[in-house]
This record gives structure tokens, sequence and C-alpha cells, in this order.
């Protein structure tokens, strides 16, 4: 059985690597600009199967605050779109989560969260910059979310039987 001491400990190590992945990933070439694999979700992803919502809330905060600070982009309009992404993207995974139960696998999380995340930021730099052609990107963004919700799902079930979470 894991003490809450231990509990909190693998949390803040998740949200740890949830930043780490997340600048890292910041700095790796992209396919397009605005898109990338979402590897600081896998700790999110991971905290949600393994702790529940509201660690993964945590999580993913402190990833979106973090990762903004420490990548200069905190309060920007990126910033804005992004973390409205990112929670919107939770809140999907953890209605999924607590819904479904173990009907929805890692794989199946990821995809939501991913596919969401897209949908979002979309929703979102539509409302900012007021423009339909931003609809245009709409396929590419879903097959993206598809791709990288399933690459990061996989991720995290091999993680997850890894480390035991």
């Amino acid at each position: 059985m894991e003490t809450s001491t231990q509990r909190l400990t693998r949390t803040g190590l998740l949200a740890a690597a949830a930043v780490a992945l997340f600048i890292f990933e910041g700095l790796a070439p992209r396919p397009l600009p605005w898109m990338k694999m979402g590897l600081g979700n896998l700790p999110v992803v991971l905290s949600l199967m393994s702790y529940g919502p509201l660690a993964a809330l945590a999580v993913s905060v402190l990833k979106l605050f973090l990762g903004g600070l420490l990548s200069g982009t905190l309060a920007n309009p990126v910033f804005f779109i992004g973390a409205g992404a990112g929670m919107c993207s939770w809140s999907v995974m953890s209605v999924a989560r607590s819904v479904g139960g173990s009907v929805f696998s890692a794989v199946g999380l990821g995809i939501w969260g991913a596919v969401t995340h897209q949908l979002a930021q979309l929703v979102l730099a539509y409302w900012y910059i007021g423009q339909w052609g931003i609809w245009t990107l709409l396929p590419v963004a879903l097959l993206g979310g598809l791709i990288s919700g399933i690459l990061i799902g996989l991720l995290a079930h091999w993680v997850r039987n890894r480390l035991n979470l």
C-alpha cells in the first residue's frame, strides 16, 4: 500500500518529468510550427491513470506554468491557447476515465486528450484571430491528434508497466 507521502512524491516526480519533456519538445523540430507530439502529456496520462484526476490536474498545471515560465511563453497568446487547450484535454480525459472506468486504456485516454487538445487549440485560435481560414487546419489537426494520442498512450502503457504505477 502506498502512503500519502509516496503518492505526493511520485506526483511531484511526474510533474517534474512533464516540465522537462515540455521544454525538451519545445527545442525539437516540428512538422508544422504549432504542432508537437505532446510528450509533456505523457506524465499527465500516467498520473490520471495511477492517481486520479486531481493529481493529473496538478501535473498539468505545473507543466503549463513552469514550462511557460522556463520557455519564455508565459502570458503570451501562445501560452493562453495552449493552456486552455491543456485544461480542456485534462477535463475530457478525466471525464472519460471517471465515466468509462477501465473501459479506456492509456491509448484511449491519449487519443481523447490529444484530439481534444487539437480541437480546443483551433477554437481558441479562432477566437483570438477571428479568421475562418483557421478551420482549414482541422483535418491535419485531427490526424495529428490521433497519431500523437496513440503514441502517447502506447508510451504511457509501456512506462506504467515498467514502473509498476
